[in-house]
């Protein structure tokens, strides 16, 4: 089964992400609370994602122990593989989301980090960017249903 394992936001962009069991969505909004929450928000800015496994990868070939609020998505994801979902519709919980792009890293986390190669490392790993469809909840533990 997918599911979610953590959930990450943050209110000003550049502030440490926070780890909650729970966060409100808006369609076309984003997440109430987040950084990036706006009247008629980019597609590519309202909800991320990354596998839990991902991070994992990251932290085995890197020698660190990194948390997942570390690399700045709001889903921490567990057994569903992300980046085959471009284009496609999931369901979290109650909430539809529709996949847009690859979040690829960016040398503003690898800076924020001080993770030399972060960038290459996390190639195609980084997670994904989403578009709310649906006002909703989303909790952790919350199943993931590809639609």
């Amino acid at each position: 089964m997918y599911s979610v394992v953590n959930i990450c936001i943050t209110s000003e962009s550049g502030k440490k992400m926070e780890s909650i069991n729970s966060i409100k969505v808006i369609a076309n909004k984003g997440i109430v609370n987040d950084r990036y929450f706006k009247e008629n928000n980019d597609k590519n800015n309202q909800i991320t994602l990354i596998e839990s496994e991902n991070v994992d990868y990251y932290n085995k070939i890197s020698g660190t122990h990194l948390h997942p609020t570390d690399f700045r998505r709001n889903v921490i994801t567990k057994g569903i593989s992300l980046n085959k979902l471009v284009g496609k519709e999931i369901l979290i919980g109650e909430v539809r989301l529709k996949i847009h792009d690859l979040c690829e890293p960016c040398r503003y986390l690898q800076e924020l980090l001080g993770e030399k190669n972060l960038v290459k490392k996390l190639l195609n790993r980084g997670g994904l960017r989403c578009e709310l469809l649906t006002n909703g909840n989303i909790n952790v533990n919350d199943p993931i249903k590809i639609l």
